[in-house]
Protein backbone atom coordinates (compact mmCIF):
# COMPACT_ATOMS: atom_id res chain seq x y z
CA UNK A 1 0.00 0.00 0.00
CA UNK A 2 2.68 2.39 1.35
CA UNK A 3 4.64 1.78 -2.08
CA UNK A 4 2.03 2.60 -4.48
CA UNK A 5 3.96 4.51 -7.40
CA UNK A 6 1.68 7.22 -7.83
CA UNK A 7 1.67 8.49 -3.79
CA UNK A 8 4.86 9.84 -3.28
CA UNK A 9 4.54 12.07 -6.14
CA UNK A 10 0.97 13.09 -5.56
CA UNK A 11 2.17 14.30 -1.86
CA UNK A 12 4.75 16.43 -3.45
CA UNK A 13 2.46 18.21 -5.81
CA UNK A 14 0.42 18.80 -2.85
CA UNK A 15 2.96 20.97 -0.82
CA UNK A 16 4.08 22.08 -3.78
CA UNK A 17 0.60 23.52 -4.15
CA UNK A 18 0.00 24.92 -0.25
CA UNK A 19 3.53 26.28 -0.79
CA UNK A 20 2.51 28.12 -3.99
CA UNK A 21 -0.80 29.37 -2.22
CA UNK A 22 1.32 30.38 0.87
CA UNK A 23 3.70 32.11 -1.28
CA UNK A 24 1.00 33.91 -3.50
CA UNK A 25 -0.46 35.55 0.02
CA UNK A 26 2.73 36.55 1.30
CA UNK A 27 3.18 38.53 -1.93
CA UNK A 28 -0.53 39.90 -1.17
CA UNK A 29 0.36 41.02 2.49
CA UNK A 30 2.60 43.92 1.06
CA UNK A 31 -0.52 46.06 0.64
CA UNK A 32 -1.25 46.06 3.94
CA UNK A 33 1.74 48.43 4.67
CA UNK A 34 1.03 52.03 5.59
CA UNK A 35 3.40 53.67 3.11
CA UNK A 36 2.15 51.25 0.09
CA UNK A 37 -1.49 52.58 1.14
CA UNK A 38 -0.73 56.56 0.99
CA UNK A 39 0.01 55.58 -2.12
CA UNK A 40 -3.44 54.93 -3.42
CA UNK A 41 -4.52 58.47 -2.21
CA UNK A 42 -1.33 60.49 -3.91
CA UNK A 43 -2.31 58.14 -7.03
CA UNK A 44 -6.12 59.37 -6.73
CA UNK A 45 -4.26 62.96 -7.04
CA UNK A 46 -1.93 62.38 -9.97
CA UNK A 47 -4.91 60.97 -11.70
CA UNK A 48 -7.52 63.47 -11.21
CA UNK A 49 -6.72 66.29 -13.93
CA UNK A 50 -5.42 64.08 -16.68
CA UNK A 51 -9.04 63.70 -17.93
CA UNK A 52 -9.36 67.18 -17.54
CA UNK A 53 -7.69 67.85 -20.10
CA UNK A 54 -7.96 64.44 -22.29
CA UNK A 55 -11.58 62.67 -21.98
CA UNK A 56 -13.36 64.49 -20.35
CA UNK A 57 -12.69 67.57 -22.24
CA UNK A 58 -13.07 65.88 -25.69
CA UNK A 59 -16.57 65.18 -24.93
CA UNK A 60 -17.26 68.26 -23.98
CA UNK A 61 -15.40 69.69 -27.15
CA UNK A 62 -17.66 67.00 -29.03
CA UNK A 63 -20.95 68.04 -27.77
CA UNK A 64 -19.64 71.50 -29.39
CA UNK A 65 -19.34 70.82 -32.54
CA UNK A 66 -15.41 71.20 -32.32
CA UNK A 67 -13.80 68.88 -35.36
CA UNK A 68 -12.33 65.18 -34.83
CA UNK A 69 -9.39 66.65 -36.23
CA UNK A 70 -9.15 69.89 -33.52
CA UNK A 71 -9.97 67.37 -30.57
CA UNK A 72 -7.16 65.23 -31.21
CA UNK A 73 -4.91 67.85 -31.95
CA UNK A 74 -5.70 68.71 -28.51
CA UNK A 75 -3.77 65.68 -27.42
CA UNK A 76 -0.76 68.36 -28.06
CA UNK A 77 -1.84 70.57 -24.37
CA UNK A 78 -0.36 67.10 -22.72
CA UNK A 79 3.06 68.17 -23.86
CA UNK A 80 4.47 68.85 -19.95
CA UNK A 81 3.88 65.47 -19.45
CA UNK A 82 6.67 64.55 -21.88
CA UNK A 83 8.96 67.62 -21.09
CA UNK A 84 8.81 67.14 -17.38
CA UNK A 85 12.77 65.77 -17.07
CA UNK A 86 13.74 69.66 -18.63
CA UNK A 87 12.48 71.23 -15.30
CA UNK A 88 12.26 68.17 -12.77
CA UNK A 89 16.11 68.97 -11.93
CA UNK A 90 15.07 71.97 -10.40
CA UNK A 91 12.22 70.25 -8.40
CA UNK A 92 14.70 68.08 -7.37
CA UNK A 93 16.95 70.23 -5.85
CA UNK A 94 15.85 73.55 -5.31
CA UNK A 95 14.37 74.90 -2.16
CA UNK A 96 11.06 76.92 -2.33
CA UNK A 97 11.77 79.85 1.09
CA UNK A 98 8.98 78.80 3.00
CA UNK A 99 7.56 75.78 2.00
CA UNK A 100 10.75 73.81 2.27
CA UNK A 101 11.47 74.52 5.42
CA UNK A 102 8.04 73.82 6.83
CA UNK A 103 7.21 70.54 4.85
CA UNK A 104 10.55 69.34 3.40
CA UNK A 105 11.62 69.44 -0.01
CA UNK A 106 9.34 66.76 -1.62
CA UNK A 107 6.19 67.87 0.60
CA UNK A 108 6.78 71.30 0.07
CA UNK A 109 6.70 71.14 -4.02
CA UNK A 110 3.63 68.69 -3.55
CA UNK A 111 1.49 71.43 -2.23
CA UNK A 112 3.06 74.48 -4.49
CA UNK A 113 1.38 72.10 -7.64
CA UNK A 114 -1.57 71.35 -6.11
CA UNK A 115 -2.58 74.60 -5.32
CA UNK A 116 -1.23 75.43 -9.01
CA UNK A 117 -4.03 72.57 -10.02
CA UNK A 118 -6.90 74.39 -8.19
CA UNK A 119 -6.62 77.63 -10.07
CA UNK A 120 -5.72 75.94 -13.39
CA UNK A 121 -8.68 73.80 -13.08
CA UNK A 122 -10.78 76.30 -12.36
CA UNK A 123 -9.82 78.57 -15.13
CA UNK A 124 -10.16 75.95 -17.63
CA UNK A 125 -13.79 75.60 -16.78
CA UNK A 126 -14.48 79.37 -17.07
CA UNK A 127 -13.95 79.15 -20.92
CA UNK A 128 -16.70 77.72 -23.50
CA UNK A 129 -15.48 75.89 -26.85
CA UNK A 130 -18.06 78.08 -28.80
CA UNK A 131 -16.12 81.45 -28.04
CA UNK A 132 -12.41 79.93 -29.38
CA UNK A 133 -10.35 77.37 -28.22
CA UNK A 134 -7.06 79.38 -27.78
CA UNK A 135 -8.28 80.41 -24.41
CA UNK A 136 -9.33 76.82 -23.24
CA UNK A 137 -6.00 75.12 -24.80
CA UNK A 138 -3.96 78.08 -22.40
CA UNK A 139 -5.78 77.05 -19.06
CA UNK A 140 -5.69 73.07 -19.98
CA UNK A 141 -1.68 73.93 -20.83
CA UNK A 142 -1.48 75.41 -17.12
CA UNK A 143 -3.44 72.27 -15.87
CA UNK A 144 -1.09 69.90 -17.37
CA UNK A 145 1.80 71.99 -16.95
CA UNK A 146 0.82 72.03 -12.60
CA UNK A 147 -0.23 68.42 -13.17
CA UNK A 148 3.26 66.89 -14.65
CA UNK A 149 5.49 68.71 -11.98
CA UNK A 150 2.80 67.47 -9.34
CA UNK A 151 4.02 63.75 -10.97
CA UNK A 152 7.24 64.90 -10.59
CA UNK A 153 7.19 65.08 -6.96
CA UNK A 154 4.81 62.16 -6.28
CA UNK A 155 7.12 59.67 -8.40
CA UNK A 156 9.89 60.60 -6.69
CA UNK A 157 8.49 60.32 -3.22
CA UNK A 158 6.68 56.84 -4.02
CA UNK A 159 10.26 55.51 -5.09
CA UNK A 160 11.94 56.82 -2.16
CA UNK A 161 9.43 55.82 0.44
CA UNK A 162 8.86 52.35 -0.42
CA UNK A 163 11.49 49.47 -0.19
CA UNK A 164 12.37 47.68 -3.53
CA UNK A 165 10.18 44.63 -2.61
CA UNK A 166 7.03 46.83 -2.30
CA UNK A 167 7.62 48.21 -5.72
CA UNK A 168 5.39 46.24 -7.24
CA UNK A 169 2.31 46.99 -4.92
CA UNK A 170 3.29 50.29 -5.47
CA UNK A 171 2.70 50.80 -8.65
CA UNK A 172 -0.98 48.44 -8.24
CA UNK A 173 -1.35 51.31 -5.57
CA UNK A 174 -0.99 54.00 -7.51
CA UNK A 175 -2.48 52.68 -10.83
CA UNK A 176 -5.68 52.16 -8.30
CA UNK A 177 -5.21 55.78 -7.02
CA UNK A 178 -4.69 56.93 -10.44
CA UNK A 179 -7.67 55.90 -11.69
CA UNK A 180 -9.94 56.50 -9.01
CA UNK A 181 -8.48 60.12 -9.51
CA UNK A 182 -9.60 59.20 -13.35
CA UNK A 183 -13.08 57.99 -12.38
CA UNK A 184 -13.94 61.17 -10.78
CA UNK A 185 -12.88 63.49 -13.48
CA UNK A 186 -14.19 60.89 -15.72
CA UNK A 187 -17.29 59.32 -14.44
CA UNK A 188 -18.28 62.05 -11.69
CA UNK A 189 -17.62 64.73 -14.46
CA UNK A 190 -19.47 63.37 -17.02
CA UNK A 191 -22.68 62.52 -14.35
CA UNK A 192 -22.44 66.23 -13.30
CA UNK A 193 -22.64 67.98 -16.79
CA UNK A 194 -26.08 65.91 -17.05
CA UNK A 195 -27.30 68.10 -14.07
CA UNK A 196 -24.98 71.60 -14.11
CA UNK A 197 -22.90 73.80 -16.66
CA UNK A 198 -18.91 72.44 -17.37
CA UNK A 199 -18.24 75.36 -15.25
CA UNK A 200 -19.45 73.40 -12.20
CA UNK A 201 -18.19 70.75 -13.08
CA UNK A 202 -14.85 71.46 -13.08
CA UNK A 203 -14.82 73.63 -9.91
CA UNK A 204 -15.97 70.87 -8.21
CA UNK A 205 -12.98 68.59 -9.78
CA UNK A 206 -10.64 71.88 -8.50
CA UNK A 207 -12.44 70.96 -5.06
CA UNK A 208 -10.95 67.23 -4.89
CA UNK A 209 -7.60 67.76 -5.67
CA UNK A 210 -7.86 68.77 -1.42
CA UNK A 211 -7.63 64.86 -1.19
CA UNK A 212 -3.26 65.09 -2.31
CA UNK A 213 -2.85 67.85 -0.07
CA UNK A 214 -4.42 66.01 3.36
CA UNK A 215 -2.17 63.35 2.17
CA UNK A 216 0.84 65.24 1.59
CA UNK A 217 0.19 66.75 5.10
CA UNK A 218 -0.43 63.90 6.86
CA UNK A 219 2.79 61.71 5.83
CA UNK A 220 6.15 62.17 6.47
CA UNK A 221 9.20 63.60 4.47
CA UNK A 222 11.21 61.06 2.75
CA UNK A 223 14.96 60.98 4.22
CA UNK A 224 17.05 62.93 1.84
CA UNK A 225 19.67 60.83 0.38
CA UNK A 226 23.46 61.05 1.17
CA UNK A 227 25.42 63.84 -0.75
CA UNK A 228 22.24 65.82 -1.47
CA UNK A 229 22.21 69.69 -0.86
CA UNK A 230 18.61 70.89 -0.98
CA UNK A 231 20.28 74.42 -0.77
CA UNK A 232 23.52 75.61 0.40
CA UNK A 233 26.01 78.09 -1.55
CA UNK A 234 27.19 75.92 -3.91
CA UNK A 235 28.74 77.26 -7.51
CA UNK A 236 25.90 77.51 -9.91
CA UNK A 237 28.34 75.45 -12.58
CA UNK A 238 28.86 72.55 -10.14
CA UNK A 239 25.08 72.89 -8.86
CA UNK A 240 23.87 72.40 -12.71
CA UNK A 241 26.33 70.00 -13.14
CA UNK A 242 25.25 67.75 -9.84
CA UNK A 243 21.59 68.42 -10.81
CA UNK A 244 21.07 68.69 -14.33
CA UNK A 245 23.90 66.81 -16.06
CA UNK A 246 25.02 64.28 -13.98
CA UNK A 247 21.41 62.40 -13.43
CA UNK A 248 21.22 61.79 -17.07
CA UNK A 249 25.16 60.53 -17.18
CA UNK A 250 24.74 58.15 -14.55
CA UNK A 251 21.88 56.56 -16.26
CA UNK A 252 23.74 56.42 -19.60
CA UNK A 253 27.02 55.01 -17.48
CA UNK A 254 25.27 52.08 -16.07
CA UNK A 255 24.81 50.04 -18.97
CA UNK A 256 26.19 52.04 -21.59
CA UNK A 257 24.57 54.19 -24.33
CA UNK A 258 23.30 51.42 -26.38
CA UNK A 259 21.34 49.69 -23.90
CA UNK A 260 19.96 53.02 -22.49
CA UNK A 261 18.61 53.74 -25.80
CA UNK A 262 17.17 50.77 -25.88
CA UNK A 263 15.54 51.60 -22.73
CA UNK A 264 14.63 54.95 -23.59
CA UNK A 265 13.12 53.47 -26.61
CA UNK A 266 10.83 50.71 -25.32
CA UNK A 267 9.52 53.06 -22.60
CA UNK A 268 7.86 55.16 -25.50
CA UNK A 269 6.36 52.39 -27.79
CA UNK A 270 5.46 50.19 -25.01
CA UNK A 271 2.25 51.86 -24.24
CA UNK A 272 1.72 53.62 -27.40
CA UNK A 273 -1.24 51.12 -29.35
CA UNK A 274 -3.29 52.03 -26.46
CA UNK A 275 -2.85 55.41 -26.01
CA UNK A 276 -3.10 55.91 -29.56
CA UNK A 277 -6.81 53.42 -28.84
CA UNK A 278 -7.62 55.81 -25.73
CA UNK A 279 -7.20 59.35 -27.13
CA UNK A 280 -10.16 58.70 -29.71
CA UNK A 281 -11.50 56.67 -27.22
CA UNK A 282 -14.20 59.50 -25.55
CA UNK A 283 -15.19 60.75 -29.51
CA UNK A 284 -16.31 56.86 -30.92
CA UNK A 285 -18.41 56.17 -27.53
CA UNK A 286 -19.98 59.44 -28.68
CA UNK A 287 -20.32 58.54 -32.54
CA UNK A 288 -21.67 55.56 -32.15
CA UNK A 289 -24.58 56.64 -29.93
CA UNK A 290 -24.00 56.12 -25.93
CA UNK A 291 -24.99 58.95 -23.69
CA UNK A 292 -22.77 60.42 -21.04
CA UNK A 293 -24.42 58.44 -18.42
CA UNK A 294 -24.04 54.96 -20.76
CA UNK A 295 -20.33 56.28 -20.90
CA UNK A 296 -20.07 57.18 -17.21
CA UNK A 297 -21.79 54.06 -15.97
CA UNK A 298 -19.58 51.44 -18.04
CA UNK A 299 -16.43 53.19 -19.56
CA UNK A 300 -15.81 55.10 -16.00
CA UNK A 301 -17.57 52.99 -13.13
CA UNK A 302 -17.80 49.40 -14.09
CA UNK A 303 -14.03 50.47 -16.36
CA UNK A 304 -12.40 51.23 -13.41
CA UNK A 305 -13.11 48.34 -11.03
CA UNK A 306 -11.49 46.12 -13.89
CA UNK A 307 -8.86 48.77 -13.88
CA UNK A 308 -8.07 47.89 -10.00
CA UNK A 309 -8.38 44.19 -10.86
CA UNK A 310 -5.85 44.65 -13.45
CA UNK A 311 -3.15 46.79 -11.51
CA UNK A 312 -3.49 44.23 -8.54
CA UNK A 313 -3.32 41.46 -10.33
CA UNK A 314 -0.21 43.31 -12.23
CA UNK A 315 1.60 43.67 -8.98
CA UNK A 316 1.54 40.01 -7.82
CA UNK A 317 2.50 39.05 -11.42
CA UNK A 318 5.54 40.97 -10.56
CA UNK A 319 6.11 40.18 -7.11
CA UNK A 320 5.76 36.47 -8.29
CA UNK A 321 7.55 36.25 -11.95
CA UNK A 322 9.65 39.66 -12.00
CA UNK A 323 9.15 42.07 -14.01
CA UNK A 324 10.54 41.53 -17.47
CA UNK A 325 7.97 38.18 -18.34
CA UNK A 326 5.32 40.30 -16.51
CA UNK A 327 5.71 42.74 -18.91
CA UNK A 328 6.17 40.59 -21.74
CA UNK A 329 2.43 38.47 -20.80
CA UNK A 330 1.16 41.87 -19.74
CA UNK A 331 2.44 43.54 -23.36
CA UNK A 332 0.37 40.92 -25.39
CA UNK A 333 -2.92 41.57 -23.21
CA UNK A 334 -2.39 45.26 -23.75
CA UNK A 335 -2.55 44.59 -28.00
CA UNK A 336 -4.92 41.80 -28.02
CA UNK A 337 -7.00 43.84 -25.90
CA UNK A 338 -7.22 47.03 -28.59
CA UNK A 339 -9.47 44.57 -30.82
CA UNK A 340 -12.15 44.63 -28.67
CA UNK A 341 -12.88 48.01 -29.85
CA UNK A 342 -13.20 46.84 -33.57
CA UNK A 343 -15.26 44.47 -32.69
CA UNK A 344 -17.55 47.24 -30.60
CA UNK A 345 -17.33 49.24 -33.71
CA UNK A 346 -19.23 46.75 -35.86
CA UNK A 347 -21.93 45.82 -33.50
CA UNK A 348 -22.67 49.38 -32.96
CA UNK A 349 -24.80 50.58 -29.36
CA UNK A 350 -24.81 47.88 -27.20
CA UNK A 351 -24.34 48.62 -23.52
CA UNK A 352 -23.66 44.89 -22.89
CA UNK A 353 -21.36 44.21 -25.36
CA UNK A 354 -19.39 47.78 -24.14
CA UNK A 355 -19.31 46.37 -20.41
CA UNK A 356 -17.50 43.51 -22.06
CA UNK A 357 -14.74 45.33 -24.04
CA UNK A 358 -14.52 47.59 -21.45
CA UNK A 359 -13.69 45.11 -18.91
CA UNK A 360 -11.03 43.18 -21.18
CA UNK A 361 -9.35 46.61 -22.73
CA UNK A 362 -9.23 47.77 -18.36
CA UNK A 363 -8.27 44.73 -17.18
CA UNK A 364 -5.23 44.43 -19.70
CA UNK A 365 -4.34 48.08 -19.45
CA UNK A 366 -3.88 47.81 -15.53
CA UNK A 367 -1.92 44.82 -15.97
CA UNK A 368 0.34 46.69 -18.21
CA UNK A 369 0.61 49.83 -16.39
CA UNK A 370 1.33 47.88 -13.14
CA UNK A 371 4.32 46.13 -14.81
CA UNK A 372 5.69 49.16 -16.86
CA UNK A 373 5.40 51.67 -13.55
CA UNK A 374 7.48 48.79 -11.68
CA UNK A 375 9.89 48.64 -14.34
CA UNK A 376 10.33 52.45 -14.27
CA UNK A 377 10.79 52.28 -10.77
CA UNK A 378 13.77 50.04 -10.95
CA UNK A 379 15.49 52.18 -13.32
CA UNK A 380 15.88 55.44 -10.98
CA UNK A 381 19.11 55.43 -8.82
CA UNK A 382 17.76 56.84 -5.42
CA UNK A 383 19.96 59.89 -5.74
CA UNK A 384 18.29 61.36 -8.13
CA UNK A 385 14.47 59.64 -8.38
CA UNK A 386 12.50 62.82 -9.28
CA UNK A 387 15.15 63.22 -12.75
CA UNK A 388 15.01 59.98 -13.56
CA UNK A 389 11.70 59.39 -13.06
CA UNK A 390 10.18 62.21 -14.73
CA UNK A 391 12.63 61.20 -17.62
CA UNK A 392 11.04 57.87 -18.07
CA UNK A 393 7.56 58.90 -17.44
CA UNK A 394 7.98 61.62 -20.12
CA UNK A 395 8.79 59.41 -22.61
CA UNK A 396 5.70 57.29 -21.94
CA UNK A 397 3.93 60.52 -21.87
CA UNK A 398 4.91 60.82 -25.73
CA UNK A 399 3.00 58.28 -26.62
CA UNK A 400 -0.04 59.84 -25.14
CA UNK A 401 0.22 62.73 -26.68
CA UNK A 402 2.73 63.62 -29.79
CA UNK A 403 2.65 60.43 -31.44
CA UNK A 404 -1.10 59.97 -30.37
CA UNK A 405 -2.08 63.44 -31.83
CA UNK A 406 -2.47 62.43 -34.98
CA UNK A 407 -5.12 60.13 -33.26
CA UNK A 408 -7.84 62.19 -34.86
CA UNK A 409 -6.84 62.48 -38.27
CA UNK A 410 -6.36 58.73 -39.01
CA UNK A 411 -9.77 58.32 -37.22
CA UNK A 412 -11.67 60.73 -39.36
CA UNK A 413 -10.45 59.43 -42.58
CA UNK A 414 -10.79 55.44 -41.85
CA UNK A 415 -13.01 53.37 -40.29
CA UNK A 416 -13.47 52.75 -36.61
CA UNK A 417 -12.92 49.44 -37.67
CA UNK A 418 -9.81 50.16 -39.18
CA UNK A 419 -8.73 52.74 -37.04
CA UNK A 420 -8.58 50.16 -34.19
CA UNK A 421 -6.43 47.50 -36.12
CA UNK A 422 -3.98 49.78 -36.48
CA UNK A 423 -3.44 50.84 -33.03
CA UNK A 424 -3.30 46.99 -32.26
CA UNK A 425 -0.53 46.79 -34.70
CA UNK A 426 1.20 49.97 -33.03
CA UNK A 427 1.82 48.00 -29.80
CA UNK A 428 4.24 45.66 -31.90
CA UNK A 429 7.25 48.15 -31.49
CA UNK A 430 7.00 47.69 -27.72
CA UNK A 431 6.86 44.20 -27.93
CA UNK A 432 9.79 43.81 -29.95
CA UNK A 433 12.06 46.24 -28.17
CA UNK A 434 10.59 44.17 -24.75
CA UNK A 435 12.32 40.99 -26.53
CA UNK A 436 15.72 42.83 -27.82
CA UNK A 437 15.80 43.99 -24.34
CA UNK A 438 15.98 40.56 -22.96
CA UNK A 439 17.88 39.04 -25.32
CA UNK A 440 21.04 41.11 -24.81
CA UNK A 441 20.32 40.59 -20.80
CA UNK A 442 19.59 44.54 -20.26
CA UNK A 443 17.10 43.68 -17.06
CA UNK A 444 16.60 44.71 -14.06
CA UNK A 445 19.40 44.73 -11.25
CA UNK A 446 17.12 42.67 -9.00
CA UNK A 447 16.28 40.01 -11.52
CA UNK A 448 19.81 39.53 -12.49
CA UNK A 449 20.36 36.70 -10.26
CA UNK A 450 17.39 34.90 -11.71
CA UNK A 451 18.08 35.03 -15.23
Amino acid sequence: MDGHPNRGSQGILTITARQDRQSWLAAAKVYGDRRVIAILFLGFSSGMPLLLTFSTLSIWLAEEGISKTAIGLFAMVGMPYSLKFIWAPFIDRLHLPLLTRWLGRRRGWAILTQFALIIGIVGLGSNNPADGAWAMAVWALVVTFASASQDVVIDAYRVEILEERQYGAGAAMIVAGYRIGMLASGAGALFLADSFSWFWVYTVMAALMAVGIVTILLNPEPDAPAGIQVRGRTHPWQWLREAVFEPFAEFLRRGGWQAAALILLFVVFYKFGDSLAGIMAGPFYVEIGFSKSEIASVSKIFGLGATLLGGFLGGLLVARRGIMQSLLWCGLLQMFSNLMFAVQAMVGHDVSMLAVTIAVENIAGGMGTAAFVAYLASLCNVAYTATQYALLSSLMALARTALSAPGGAMAEYTSWVSFFLITTVAALPGLMLLWWLVRRGIVPSSEVETQ
